[in-house]
Formats: structure tokens, C-alpha cells, sequence
């Protein structure tokens, strides 16, 4: 599997994330909204997908790498939330990481049933 599907499954899965919590705030799903959260845990993501890159051994599909890219895309993404002063409550640090293992760990853990 290329670098590139992986990375753009993240992506997706970031998007997802920012358009599911703007839809259950009663927030627009306009696009410019949804861009305008998915961008700091986007950023995150770029910034994980580097340091995994370098840090790591393993390929994009591993649990090891998209862990390494969860914690990079929360960190950066709640950093980032706070500097442009929107919301960085503990509840939603704790259903963001929640939701973004989930997604980004969990479609790895899915392809390691499949056959390569």
C-alpha cells in the first residue's frame, strides 16, 4: 500500500471528526466551518506523519505509527485551538483524543485482519 492512501484516510478520518462535532453543536457543516476546525488538528496530523516518519520504523499502517499520529494531531491541534482562542475544555480534549484513536488507530488495527 502506498503512502499515500494511508494518508489520505487520516485526513479523511480528521475531516469526519471536525464535521460529526460541528454537526452535534448545531454548528454549520458549511465547508469554510469545517475547515476552519479540521485545520489545527490537520496541521497535528501533518506534524505526526513527519515525526512517525522519522522516529519510527515502521510503515503508516502500523498501530505504533498512528498512535504516534493521534497524539501529535491532539496536541497540536488543542495547542493551535488555544492560541486562536476557541475552546480547549478538558471534556472536549478527552472526546477528541478518544474519537481520534478510535478513528486513526482503529482503521490500522482493521487492516491488519485484511490480507496485505
Amino acid at each position: 500500500m502506498s503512502r499515500l492512501v494511508p494518508a489520505l484516510l487520516d485526513v479523511v478520518l480528521v475531516v469526519v471528526f471536525a464535521a460529526v462535532g460541528r454537526r452535534s453543536h448545531a454548528e454549520g457543516l458549511d465547508l469554510a466551518g469545517i475547515a476552519r476546525t479540521a485545520l489545527p488538528f490537520l496541521v497535528g496530523t501533518a506534524a505526526g506523519w513527519l515525526l512517525a516518519s522519522i522516529v519510527l520504523d515502521s510503515g503508516p499502517r502500523s498501530v505504533a505509527f498512528g498512535a504516534v499520529v493521534v497524539v501529535a494531531t491532539v496536541a497540536v491541534g488543542m495547542a493551535l485551538r488555544a492560541v486562536a482562542a476557541q475552546g480547549v475544555a478538558v471534556s472536549f480534549v478527552v472526546v477528541a483524543t478518544t474519537v481520534l484513536t478510535v478513528f486513526l488507530v482503529g482503521w490500522r488495527l482493521v487492516a491488519r485482519l485484511l490480507p496485505s
